[in-house]
């Protein structure tokens, strides 16, 4: 039996067994900068040791918008990473001196740390793959514009 709990980001996937002891598997949501959510994100950012994938498209982009469902199943199938869907205009007072060359581009920080930035092709199992290097690795190494090394700190200034 699936029960949901709508005061949190995660669901359970199976509820239930024959003693009645197991609670069930929880899963990730993609989150973004909605008041509702906002507090949880930079609670999940603090930590400093979480994965943080954050995806940033448009909402005019079809590619987006077709990306969108593949980044949910990824994040899902990834319960203990960070995942952040910002729309680069909805999103401006975060993310707007950011430059996007092409969509779906991806940073992937641990913490503060800057561990990718740069475009992927919007296929499931790339964007899988690059997730799942970098959940291995601990230490920055991406060389990317301040705007995007400042992000985590920018979002904490828009949501304190």
């Amino acid at each position: 039996m699936l029960v949901p709990d709508p005061a949190s980001r995660r669901i359970p996937k199976i509820v239930g067994t024959n003693n009645g002891t197991f609670t069930g598997f929880w899963h990730m949501r993609v989150l973004t900068t909605a008041p509702d959510e906002a507090r949880e994100l930079l609670a999940h950012w603090t930590e400093g040791s979480s994965l943080v994938v954050v995806a940033l498209c448009a909402a005019w982009c079809d590619t987006c918008n077709e990306f969108r469902a593949s980044f949910g199943r990824i994040a899902e199938a990834r319960p203990d990473i960070v995942f952040v869907w910002l729309d680069i205009e909805d999103d401006s007072d975060v993310c707007g001196d950011i430059d996007v060359e092409n969509f779906p581009t991806l940073a992937i920080y641990r913490g503060d740390a800057l561990l990718h930035f740069g475009i992927s092709l919007p296929q499931q199992s790339t964007v899988a793959r690059l997730v799942d290097e970098m959940a291995n690795r601990s230490a920055g190494g991406s060389v990317a514009p301040d705007a995007v090394v400042n992000l985590p700190r920018t979002l904490r200034r828009r949501f304190a």
